[in-house]
């Protein structure tokens, strides 16, 4: 494969955005990382993107996504024809095929174009097009054919009507012998209603055999039976239209290896999650980027899980977890915010409207209610009654806290970091825990705290 062209240069008016509508996402990914996706499918010795509108967004994209793409500059926006022309300039002589796709057709996938490829080697064409029969074609070019033979493409804007009641369309996605599609480009006009340089000119030009390849002949054709890999995006309707489509083959896909969806029309899932067998994923959840889920455990309802591993038998109810670590058995919620850094431990728990950044458990340790715990590490067995915060900020710096094995802070306490708790340690409620205080606590007196600070589970 010689190369392969992605056209992302178009204006994008309808997406009505200031950012480029190539990186508005799909199922969490920017619609020109699936297009990059797919064309590496294709293993091609280039990979060109041809770039214009929005081109300073787009190059920055591309530079982070995908370093290694080379970008063509489409300075004004003269057709397709003109952007491949672009999107050659500079790759020299090619040998082999180039494929064409664009950057705005997000369901198109590495296997189809292997498809399409496969089909215009075999029949050995000049060019073969990707099509497929819609039953609504409005806007898209009609395939004009003679017999199984593809005599050329009409765009919408200049079929008659005889050639708009036809129904197979043009995907614009197409293999070109690369030395038909230099001799095509090189002689394409613009004396079109558009005033524009159409590549499907050049699809005529090798049906009626303007231009020529060794050993190659003809256009054909291979249409393909999944019409969303054909369907672009050009709007916020469009692009809504095209969420709801991945991710109900997503939670389908789920749904068919095991998992329990509870209800797949209020469930969100990207398309790097894992999950495994017997997990349950109750309505209103969201799971995001490489979150990998464990059997048997309970997410949801009303979750978003972000990059996050959740271990066996977890059950995480109404709340947010980013860049976290949940051990097998955890509890979380309702209504949690964990955030980077967390690590939860083999049974622990965090509870209601309690937020943990940075935080480390060990087995069987509790965060109880109304708790902030940030920038500590917390032991095996340790209780964190409710209200209790750990004040990780001095005013200039993040500071850490360190709590032992099985300390019990009861409610409302302060911890003020830095801080290290001895194991087995006792803390009365309401107490403000600093490093002075927390080296004078004697971990096996607690007659104080029994006398005047009763605390029983049910105070927690």
């Amino acid at each position: 494969m010689a190369a392969v062209i992605v056209l992302a240069a178009g204006g994008g008016t309808r997406m009505k955005s200031a950012t480029s509508k190539l990186l508005h996402r799909v199922a969490g990914r920017p619609m020109l990382s699936w297009a990059v996706a797919a064309a590496r499918g294709l293993d091609p010795e280039n990979l060109v993107v041809v770039v214009g509108h929005k081109r300073d967004q787009v190059e920055a994209h591309l530079h982070e996504d995908a370093p290694d793409v080379r970008t063509a500059v489409q300075a004004e926006q003269k057709g397709t024809g003109h952007a491949v022309a672009c999107g050659l300039d500079g790759l020299g002589e090619l040998d082999g095929e180039v494929v064409v796709t664009y950057g705005d057709v997000p369901m198109l996938t590495g296997d189809t174009l292997r498809d399409l490829v496969a089909a215009h080697r075999e029949q050995g064409n000049l060019v073969t097009v990707l099509t497929a029969d819609l039953p609504d074609p409005t806007g898209y070019g009609r395939i004009l054919r003679d017999g199984e033979k593809v005599t050329g493409i009409v765009e919408h804007k200049d079929a008659s009507e005889d050639q708009l009641a036809i129904t197979e369309i043009n995907s614009g996605i197409y293999v070109f012998d690369s030395a038909a599609l230099s001799q095509g480009v090189a002689q394409l006009s613009n004396d079109n209603a558009q005033g524009e340089y159409y590549l499907t000119d050049v699809v005529t030009m090798a049906a009626t055999g303007t231009v020529s390849a060794p050993g190659h002949r003809g256009v054909g054709a291979w249409r393909t039976d999944d019409l969303w890999q054909t369907e672009g995006v050009n709007d916020r309707v469009q692009l809504a239209r095209m969420n709801r489509e991945v991710n109900r083959r997503i939670v389908e896909t789920w749904m068919r290896a095991g998992v329990t969806i509870v209800d797949p029309d209020t469930t969100w899932i990207q398309p790097d999650v894992d999950i495994e067998q017997d997990v349950q994923i109750e309505p209103g959840t969201f799971l995001n980027g490489a979150t990998t889920i464990r059997s048997n455990s309970i997410v949801g309802p009303d979750c978003t899980i972000t990059d996050s591993e959740i271990g066996h038998d977890v059950v995480i109810t109404r709340s947010e977890v980013t860049l976290t670590d949940i051990a097998d058995g955890a509890r979380v919620g309702p209504w949690a915010n964990l955030r980077p850094g967390t690590m939860l431990g083999p049974q622990a728990t965090v509870g209601a409207f309690t937020e943990t950044k940075n935080a480390q458990t060990g087995r069987g340790t509790a965060i109880k209610r109304l708790s902030y715990a940030g920038d500590v590490q917390l032991g095996d067995e340790v209780t964190v009654s409710a209200g209790t915060v750990f004040a990780n900020n001095d005013g200039v710096a993040k500071q850490t806290s360190t709590v032992g094995d099985g300390v019990f802070l009861s409610s409302s306490t302060t911890v003020v970091a830095p801080v290290k708790i001895e194991s087995g340690s006792f803390i009365p409620a309401g107490s403000v825990i600093d490093a002075e205080s927390a080296s004078a606590q004697d971990p096996d007196d607690t007659s104080d705290a029994s006398s005047d600070n009763p605390t029983s589970e049910a105070d927690l």
